[in-house]
This record gives structure tokens, sequence and C-alpha cells, in this order.
């Protein structure tokens, strides 16, 4: 399970993704709830935001089927989009990105199941919003808070920072991991395998070098039918993932799985149904790597998922 050594292109970072909704005005309401914000109108379209610096994290389509529509990559330079659009399978040429931020975007299709995939370059970056505040915690023995220095709380969604990473069920493990590794800077740093020499899961980050980046970006596992699995969007803190899940909760939407802590990637997470039943996560906590850390590799199992929270459903990696 190698990559080959010719010149990839350079993804700096997920940007981010794009879902067509066929009841548009309950998909709206709920990117609202889950802590988007609006951040352009067209049309068809909905553009939403976090408070980070990302012009959009998320396009709404409105369709007549319901659906991911691929994610998209910013790409380091004007040449990495270049070559995309001369190299990769099914790639358009180089278009304007008409979306906020502008810029420019080429899509190529997947070779194995065949989804869409965005690479875009120029965008110009929003001014972030305040972020929340870095709570001082109590410990028993190291108390970090002053006297009447409270922990106060409002109801309410868990504002989304950024879009985190997406994962999807692939019919071919091998050809999907070679063919990301081998064009882009797709480094796994985790892999798990049946015991039996077969790999069929696999965490990949950005290889930025000594940059930090997140355990994962993207992430793969084998199964007998292409799907889209879910899209993870980070939140501040533990508190505003719990505060958003009550949130959600309160307001009727569907629960997948959560809150929990992950194993691999350490994330606390919290899943649920969009009003299109697409799959979107709240993380927060999640590891950083560089290209000092091993790559993982583990035998798959019931403890490879979580530390602690609700049992996994069993329909979960279906």
């Amino acid at each position: 399970m190698t990559a080959q050594t010719s010149e990839k292109i350079r993804l700096v970072r997920i940007a981010h993704v794009y879902y067509a909704h066929t009841d548009f005005d309950a998909a709206q309401q709920f990117l609202l709830d889950f802590g988007l914000v609006v951040a352009e109108r067209q049309d068809d379209k909905v553009f939403y935001r976090g408070y980070g610096p990302d012009p959009f994290v998320y396009c709404a389509i409105k369709g007549s089927s319901v659906g991911f529509q691929g994610a998209a990559f910013m790409v380091e330079s004007m040449d990495d989009l270049m070559r995309a659009s001369t190299t990769l399978p099914g790639a358009t040429k180089i278009q304007p990105l008409r979306a906020p931020g502008g810029g420019y975007i080429v899509t190529f299709t997947d070779p194995v199941d065949g989804f869409l995939f965005h690479l875009v370059f120029g965008q110009a970056m929003a001014e972030p919003s305040d972020g929340l505040p870095e709570l001082d915690y109590n410990f028993p023995q190291t108390k970090n808070r002053e006297v009447n220095k409270t922990q106060r709380f409002t109801a309410g969604p868990a504002m989304v920072h950024k879009l985190g990473h997406f994962g999807c069920c692939v019919t071919d493990f091998a050809k999907t991991f070679s063919f990301y590794t081998t064009h882009f800077n797709f480094k796994p740093s985790d892999v798990l395998h049946d015991g039996l020499g077969h790999d069929h899961t696999a965490f990949l980050h950005l290889d930025r070098g000594m940059e930090k980046v997140d355990h994962h970006t993207f992430f793969i596992f084998e199964g007998p039918k292409f799907h889209i699995h879910h899209a993870s969007f980070e939140v501040h803190d533990f508190d505003t993932q719990a505060l958003g899940h009550q949130w959600l909760k309160e307001k009727g939407y569907d629960v997948v799985w959560g809150v929990g802590r992950h194993v691999l990637g350490s994330q606390i997470f919290d899943y649920w149904w969009d009003t299109s039943r697409n799959m979107v996560e709240h993380y927060a906590d999640g590891d950083l790597v560089d290209e000092t850390t091993p790559v993982g590799r583990d035998v798959a199992g019931p403890d490879s998922l979580h530390i602690w929270g609700p049992p996994l459903p069993p329909t979960f990696m279906i």
C-alpha cells in the first residue's frame, strides 16, 4: 500500500461540500439549527459559512433529488489547478467559482465510484467572526478559574467553525487509496484491516510537512455499494457541542449517534440526520498530526470507533 513519488497535486485544506435537497425550506432550517450562517443566496443555491475565515463551507442546492454533490479542497497554486484539469479523470477546464470568495474551480470524477470531487484556488478569505472564549476548567487538584468567575452558557445551535472532513464507502478500497495517495498529498494517519492482510479503512490527512494538520480530512472504507457516509464540522468545545445536541434534539431532529469520544482521531462526536437523510457531524477536540506521525495500523473491531458514548448503531458503517 504505497503511493508513487511522481509530482502530486498539493492540497492545502478542505474547503466546502455540496448537497442537493428536494425540500429546500426544511433543509435550510436544519442548517441554521445545525449552527451554519447564510453567506449568500443565489437562484437555486444557498451558501453557508462558519465563524472561521472560509467564505463558505456548505452549499445547499435545490434539486429534483437529494444527495451529495462532492467536496472541494483548496490547492496550493494555479499550477496545481491546471495540472488537475489536464491529468485527472473527467476533469473540467478551469472555470470561475461563482460563489462567495470567488476564485477558480476544477471538477473531476472519482475513477472508481464516479462521485464528484472539486478543487479550488484563489478564493478570497472572509473576515472571521469573534470566536467563543477558551474556558478555564477547575480540576480536583488544579483550580484554573478565579474566585467568582463563573461558567454561564446560552441555549442555541452549536456554531460551526469550519468543515473538518468527509468520508465515504467505496467499492474498491485498494484502487481508491492508490488513486488519492498517488495524485494528491493525502497520507494515512490510521489504517484498519481484517486481520487477514486486507486493508479496508483509512483515515487520511494532508501531508503538509511539519505543519500541524487534522488527523483526517478524508476517510474511506470498503463496502458493497458506494455512498457518502458523512460530512463533519468542527465546533468550539464540548460544552458547545452538548448545547448543540440539546438544541437539535429539542427541535425534533433525528440523532444518529452521540455524544461520544472516538478512538482514532480522538474527536468528541455527535452525528445527526439532516432533513434529507444525509448524515452530518459536529466534532470537537480532534488530534493533530505532521510528517513525523507514524501510520497507525490495527485490526478493525468493536472498540475501533469509540471509547465512550451510546452503543454503536448497527447500521452506522453500512
